[in-house]
């Protein structure tokens, strides 16, 4: 994966919320992980970054090419 610190932190966030969603108040705080989750996938986490690697980094598309984004994944072939 491209951002392993992401995938980390979003299933850190969605263990807590397993372990909350024994009780109904817990379940219902699935909005949190689920918030967090989009948030790097999807604004400010990893759309940032790939950015500015995208612009510093040479051979940087090859890479994004053959890595899976955000959850760990065998290299695609090329």
């Amino acid at each position: 994966t491209r951002h392993p610190n992401y995938f980390g932190d979003a299933t850190t966030w969605w263990g807590l919320w397993l372990i909350a969603a024994e009780t109904s108040t817990g379940l219902a705080a699935i909005i949190g992980p689920v918030l967090l989750t989009w948030t790097l996938m999807k604004w400010s986490g990893a759309p940032t970054v790939e950015k500015r690697l995208a612009k510093t980094r040479e051979g940087y598309a090859e890479y994004v090419a053959r890595t899976s984004g955000f959850i760990p994944m065998p290299p695609r072939r090329g």
